[in-house]
């Protein structure tokens, strides 16, 4: 698949959220130590993120693409971190634009890529690296569960949308889930409109990828990568997490701008009392107000997971953690 005689070329295309942008910047970092030539795509207001890792790694090129307009994205729009998960839509047909851009890049290239990695949230890069005659793997920043879940819903989105609940026969443990409680991105699906379409048809060329590569590991989720590797009829399917924690060089630390957001949650377990922590995820986008926070511990005790010793709750996303105590 690679030409010897040249180092290898990977084209890498993060998607615009920082819940995407930053593991598969720590993956590119990963990669750069392995010695291969890269090049990242972002747009313009995208380009500052990158320092970090350009500064640890001045061989890595960029490519720096102007972002398509859409009707729905105000001015000046190019992360979703700046209009919410309501742009998530908006940002991937505006992205779908790039597809002649990219391919004039490559064929004026003198070393041209020789793979193409790219988020999942852009699964109509298979198309085109399909075009430039290179495969394409796609980056999940997420889980293997989650991966599965997309996977089966998309397969079956005509079926299953006007359900109450959906079933999941061929998981494993077979999992049920109430219509309100599935992903918010297979949510927002509308038959025979444009920009939804295009969305369910980069969902599906994720399972046609030549590889997937997951910000997971087995000694975690390995029921659901092996899941994912029956479903694909291949073993092209890793986990490679977590990514902010494997390898890191201390001298440069995480690629992530974010101090927060990184080895800092482990320093700051190290004073919470043993058995004594609840984590809660909420994704990139969740930001949490003191009230949410007081009514999610107020509900957790109700719960019963409360022990009779004081309570630390730690609310994790890619903006950093977060504590409140009960």
């Amino acid at each position: 698949m690679f030409n010897s005689t040249k180092s290898v070329h990977i084209l890498i295309f993060p998607y615009p959220a920082q819940g995407h942008m930053l593991p598969l910047l720590d993956l590119t970092h990963q990669l750069a130590l392995h010695g291969l030539t890269l090049t990242v795509l972002v747009t313009p207001k995208n380009l500052p993120t990158l320092n970090p890792l350009l500064s640890a790694h001045p061989s890595i090129q960029t490519l720096v693409l102007p972002l398509p307009h859409h009707p729905s994205l105000p001015a000046g729009v190019e992360n979703v971190r700046d209009i919410g998960n309501s742009g998530n839509v908006p940002i991937i047909n505006a992205l779908g634009k790039l597809h002649d851009p990219i391919t004039q890049w490559f064929k004026s290239h003198p070393n041209p890529p020789v793979a193409l990695i790219s988020d999942f949230f852009l699964g109509w890069t298979l198309r085109l690296a399909n075009q430039l005659g290179i495969p394409r793997i796609a980056f999940y920043s997420t889980r293997a569960f989650l991966t599965s879940l997309l996977s089966f819903l998309w397969q079956n989105v005509k079926t299953v949308r006007s359900l109450p609940a959906v079933n999941f026969p061929d998981l494993p443990r077979s999992p049920c889930f109430a219509a309100e409680h599935l992903p918010s991105v297979y949510r927002v699906y509308r038959e025979s409109d444009p920009d939804t379409e295009f969305l369910r048809d980069g969902f599906l060329a994720n399972t046609r990828s030549w590889g997937s590569i997951l910000n997971s590991f087995d000694g975690l989720e390995g029921e659901y990568l092996n899941h994912l590797r029956k479903e694909t009829g291949h073993g092209r399917v890793w986990g490679v997490g977590p990514l902010s924690l494997v390898g890191r060089d201390e001298a440069m630390g995480r690629v992530n701008p974010d101090q927060n957001s990184g080895g800092g949650v482990l320093s700051w377990l190290d004073g919470c009392p043993d058995g004594s922590v609840v984590y809660v995820c909420f994704g990139s986008q969740k930001l949490l107000k003191r009230d949410q926070m007081e009514a999610l511990a107020f509900g957790l005790e109700r719960s019963g997971i409360r022990t009779g010793q004081r309570q630390t709750i730690a609310c994790v996303s890619s903006c950093g953690p977060t504590a409140s105590n009960y």
